[in-house]
């Protein structure tokens, strides 16, 4: 890529044409390079780096193509108010790559045109911890690669595998037995809730849509809670039905 088109990155449509999206900070690009030692294939990555950074950025030379630019250079591609002097130019995985990722023993969790791009680097991360788990997001949802999407995982996205694009007619193809939340079922404490093959979470605003769920015969549990307010906060309630998915 040109490196005037670098910038352009930050933009979904643009991420989209050249195939390819940013990874800045020095965290996030460690857990670039560990996840590429344990997946199947090794995107060729480009190293921006300043020059104070060069001794730092040694250690890719072997994998990696290294680039030095200047303070002004760098800060031109950065999407941070204050550039810590390292992008990485990142290919995306490729669609036909994805699917081979995913474990047969792994939880599927699908998002339903989740739109909260913290919501969904806050989900990533807790399923990198909890491990065994895989997204499938919808149509319409917020970009992975978005670079709030990237940062709030704490590059967790680079270790949880991901689907992209799949409509809630497309499960039926994949999976078998579902489970979603609402008020009125059954507690996610009860034994029959880890027997699910995969497990519909909401958009925000308009959860996932009531024929849809008919249609799937999806049956509904509940996170017991107090009962002082109506709701939990999206990613909360991800985060509590994956430990208790992880419970023995």
């Amino acid at each position: 890529m040109k490196f005037d088109e670098l910038k352009k990155l930050h933009q979904k449509k643009y991420r989209t044409q050249f195939e390819h999206f940013l990874v800045e900070g020095e965290h996030l690009i460690l857990e670039l390079a560990k996840a590429h030692q344990n997946i199947q294939y090794a995107p060729k990555v480009t190293l921006y780096i300043t020059q104070e950074h060069q001794a730092w950025a040694a250690q890719f030379s072997s994998k990696w193509t290294l680039q030095v630019l200047s303070q002004k250079q760098m800060s031109h591609i950065s999407d941070t108010k204050s550039p810590q002097g390292m992008v990485a130019l990142v290919p995306l995985p490729a669609t036909e790559d994805r699917p081979t990722l995913v474990s047969k023993h792994q939880k599927a969790i699908y998002l339903h045109e989740i739109q909260d791009p913290g919501n969904l680097g806050t989900i990533l991360r807790s399923l990198a911890w909890f491990d065994n788990f895989h997204i499938l997001l919808s149509p319409n949802s917020v970009d992975p690669f978005n670079s709030k999407v990237v940062r709030s995982s704490m590059g967790a996205i680079f270790h949880v595998p991901m689907q992209l694009d799949v409509t809630l007619e497309d499960l039926a193809q994949q999976y078998s037995e579902f489970a979603y939340l609402d008020m009125n079922g059954e507690g996610i404490q009860s034994p029959s809730f880890k027997q699910f093959d995969c497990y519909l979470f909401g958009n925000e605003a308009r959860g996932v849509p009531t024929e849809r769920l008919q249609a799937l015969n999806a049956k509904a549990f509940t996170i017991k809670g107090s009962g002082a307010i109506d709701s939990l906060n999206l990613a909360s309630a991800v985060n509590i039905c994956a430990y208790q998915l992880t419970l023995g």
